[in-house]
């Protein structure tokens, strides 16, 4: 039953919500934020609670025909849910695609910046005070190690909360960088944006992912399952993450078959991440770079959220 319907939204019930939460993912590199999102919103058994009309964002992903007489059309997915957890309300968004325009594969133009402030109109209409996105953030890391968190935050009173996360620093602080600046590309930076405009508090939480994966086209549930460990927190509640362990037990395997492959010299100049203190760890080279690019078809632009 249709409870309310504005500006493209769709909202099919109506619960009683107090300052709920929003979490929000997209697909992005290593598909890291979507699973994060949606296996939290799995785990609590989220009820479906509206969605956003995709006619106006996305081309149909297929058009049903049956004996040569069109049936419909499919789009992905623009929906929201809700659930409450240890006295917490919280609303969670899951965009099955990233709406852009050009040639690109992520979010951009004028249809990005639709998108999100509808996800946000849903956030203010039930009271939503805080927005959490998640993404990955591309690093020069070691695949053996526990990826980090990188966080970024919309107010500096946030700073010191985020602080206290486990396995989590500031963006600021990842030392690939010699400056203390980043930018998140994508939805996720251009909802926090337009959250912190629209005076809602807002954290990214980004996994780790090593850069020469940032290209691969399988998920690297590692760096979800880091996320999830800081949703844990959050929320303050214990999580069941062993279907999540299993994938990333099928990936990690991949990923080994690849890395006993490298060259001598390549692998020798990898190695150094993992024992050096993951301060300042030095990039792919040239060369390394051209042998891993053999290996994986890149998945168009790159799109998601990564440092500069």
């Amino acid at each position: 039953m249709i409870m309310g319907e504005e500006m493209g939204v769709t909202i099919y019930r109506n619960p009683e919500l107090r300052n709920p939460m929003m979490f929000v993912g997209w697909p992005g590199i290593g598909n890291i934020g979507f699973i994060a999102v949606n296996t939290l919103r799995s785990l609590l058994q989220a009820e479906e609670l509206g969605e956003i009309e995709s006619w106006d964002f996305f081309y149909p992903r297929k058009v049903s025909i049956e004996d040569g007489l069109l049936e419909d059309l499919e789009f992905p997915s623009n929906k929201f849910y809700y659930q409450r957890v240890g006295g917490k309300d919280l609303i969670f968004f899951l965009g099955e695609e990233q709406p852009s325009e050009g040639e690109r594969i992520y979010a951009s133009g004028e249809k990005a910046y639709r998108m999100a402030n509808l996800v946000l109109n849903v956030a203010v209409k039930f009271g939503c005070q805080r927005v959490y996105t998640s993404g990955a953030c591309v690093s020069p890391t070691h695949h053996q190690l526990k990826p980090r968190v990188c966080a970024v935050v919309t107010s500096k009173n946030l700073i010191r909360e985020v602080e206290n996360y486990s396995n989590t620093i500031l963006m600021s602080e990842l030392g690939a960088r010699e400056e203390s600046e980043g930018m998140v590309t994508g939805l996720n930076g251009l909802l926090l944006g337009i959250a912190k405009r629209r005076g809602l508090e807002g954290i990214c939480l980004m996994g780790e992912i090593p850069d020469w994966l940032s290209g691969a086209l399988f998920p690297y549930p590692k760096a979800s399952k880091s996320v999830l460990e800081v949703f844990s927190e959050i929320l303050e509640m214990d999580m069941d993450l062993s279907a999540l362990s299993k994938m990333e037990q099928q990936i990690e395997e991949m990923i080994e078959s690849f890395y006993v492959k490298f060259p001598t010299e390549m692998k020798e100049e990898y190695d150094q991440r993992k024992v050096a203190v993951q301060a300042k760890p030095g990039p792919v080279t040239i060369q390394a770079q051209i042998y891993i690019d053999e290996r994986f078809k890149k998945g168009g632009d790159g799109g998601g959220e990564r440092p500069v």
